[in-house]
């Protein structure tokens, strides 16, 4: 095939044209550009500990839009998508070998052990075979370059120091231009077909009409979710207020999943923030997209410093903790069958849509790891199967949290699911949303229904251990709430009819539980 240079851009969760230095790098020193994605067959066996299916039919069928999404961008700037399925050191090797004209392998580096893995193994098949090796920083808002600590090893263990040193004495890069036009493939090469689910041995999901994110993969949704959540409706000018929501779609920015793939730009998010705090108004809502950002970057920065003891059972603090490794109690757990109805709700939510509200995931976490005591790990696999916006270093970083050995000792605190329910679903609409089975219970009484009367659960037709089950646990501190109900009349503030707002009292609870020092979560 031709003589000419050749570089193959091998993409994995950088998934745009928009701020990609891939593109713009390769853009500037190559004739031909192959843009290639692969279905790496280790993304869909099991998880490392339980077996768990690696990759869920949410996140599944997202990555699969944003594939095609990216096929479909590169195609109108005259390039393609180059997709395989197969190993990507397997697929580089035979590209080289096929194409004759490959003089570099360009690729976003990442950061935790199996990608590290991958990488080493593209870099060895390249030295193997003569080719260069060209390799960027791409994931984080801020560049790990550009952070102000001489050396990872002194990343501050504390979120707010980390921060405060940040915002203080870094700077956040400008972005990449997008390119107008791409050099072309080389000729005759094959485009490869996207696979689908049934050929990666995944279901297709099933959509639910209640889903808090009913959005599709891909680098155009995610700057069109932007332009809705920033320029045509101002949801993001009161983002800290309804952001800890339970119920619909606006009362967070739902960039996630798009981050997680790189649909989005991190800088590009940034950069969209600072001109509509020029144009619009700057508020502590829009600060909190940049605040949110940049635990993003904390959670990436931990995994580089901390490496794979994000991944083990005693954590960061090398913490020996009793864990139990209970099924029955997992199985309940995952299956939304605890018989606390907030938990199961969420639980559930994960179950059937791939997403769940932040403050559901620190409640089922907190549940899982102190109410009943199991590996943390079970948990933290369990959201990598289902999570639609699984990010490998958020998750695992949150979990450590959330079981008391991450990597800020003053972070060990249970919350209070009786209470939590009643502050963030006051009415318990989003409880009979996700559990049918107590829709009949009116107000807050849904979430403890083993404390009704006998004559009240006839009445709503619920028979505890038949029609729902009985609590697996009930935690002592539990009581201290189950008389300050509010009545069950008048609407809720989260109800279905508008967006969720967090109560007064509340308002900075959301400042995560990071930072509170109250135990009375």
């Amino acid at each position: 095939m031709s003589t000419s240079r050749t570089i193959i851009c091998l993409l994995r969760n950088d998934l745009r044209l928009h701020d990609n230095e891939l593109f713009h790098w390769a853009q500037r020193n190559a004739e031909h550009i192959v843009p290639l994605y692969c279905f790496d067959p280790r993304h869909y066996m099991g998880t490392y500990n339980y077996n768990l299916p690696k990759t869920g039919p949410f996140r599944l069928r997202f990555l699969l839009d944003s594939v095609t999404d990216l096929r479909n961008t590169l195609h109108n700037k005259g390039s393609n998508l180059v997709v395989r399925r197969g190993k990507p050191e397997d697929v580089v090797a035979d590209l080289i070998k096929q194409l004759g004209s490959v003089s570099t392998v360009a690729f976003q580096e990442e950061i935790t052990s199996e990608e590290l893995n991958v990488e080493k193994k593209v870099k060895d098949v390249c030295a193997q075979m003569k080719v260069k090796v060209h390799t960027c920083w791409g994931s984080t808002l801020y560049h790990r370059d550009d952070l102000p600590f001489h050396h990872m090893s002194r990343l501050p263990d504390v979120y707010t120091q980390f921060r405060k040193a940040v915002e203080t004495q870094s700077r956040v890069r400008p972005e990449f231009p997008t390119p107008e036009q791409l050099k072309p493939l080389p000729s005759g090469l094959e485009e490869g077909a996207i696979p689908t689910a049934e050929d990666l041995q995944q279901t297709e999901p099933v959509a639910d009409p209640r889903s808090a994110f009913p959005c599709t993969g891909g680098e155009s949704q995610a700057l069109g979710r932007l332009k809705h959540y920033f320029w045509d409706t101002d949801a993001v000018a009161t983002y800290k207020e309804t952001r800890n929501g339970l119920i619909g779609v606006n009362y967070s920015t739902k960039f996630a999943p798009w981050l997680a793939m790189g649909c989005i730009s991190p800088r590009y998010i940034y950069h969209q923030i600072q001109q509509y705090e020029r144009e619009r108004t700057a508020n502590q809502s829009t600060y909190w997209v940049i605040f949110e950002l940049l635990w993003r970057d904390y959670f990436k920065f931990v995994a580089v410093k901390y490496g794979n003891r994000l991944f083990q059972l005693k954590g960061l603090q090398d913490k020996s903790v009793p864990w139990k490794k209970d099924m029955k109690l997992f199985n309940a757990w995952k299956e939304g069958c605890t018989g606390v109805p907030f938990v199961d709700a969420n639980m559930r939510e994960l179950a059937m849509t791939g997403f769940m509200s932040n403050r559901g995931r620190q409640n089922v976490a907190s549940f899982l790891t102190k109410d009943l005591g199991l590996d943390w790990r079970m948990g933290a696999e369990w959201f990598e199967y289902l999570l639609v916006d699984h990010d490998v270093c958020s998750n695992y970083g949150n979990w450590l949290y959330s079981a008391g050995i991450g990597n800020d000792p003053r972070e060990n605190r249970k919350f209070n699911m009786i209470k939590q329910g009643l502050d963030y679903d006051n009415n318990g609409d989003y409880v009979r949303q996700w559990v049918p089975e107590l829709q009949k219970i009116r107000g807050a009484d849904v979430h403890t229904p083993w404390t009704l009367s006998s004559a009240a659960l006839s009445h709503a037709h619920v028979s505890l251990g038949e029609t729902y089950p009985t609590p697996i646990v009930i935690a002592p501190e539990w009581s201290r709430h189950v008389n300050k109900k509010p009545s069950g009349t008048g609407p809720s503030p989260r109800g279905k009819k508008g967006p969720s707002h967090t109560p007064k009292q509340h308002r900075d609870r959301g400042i995560d539980f990071y930072f509170s020092k109250s135990k009375n979560l």
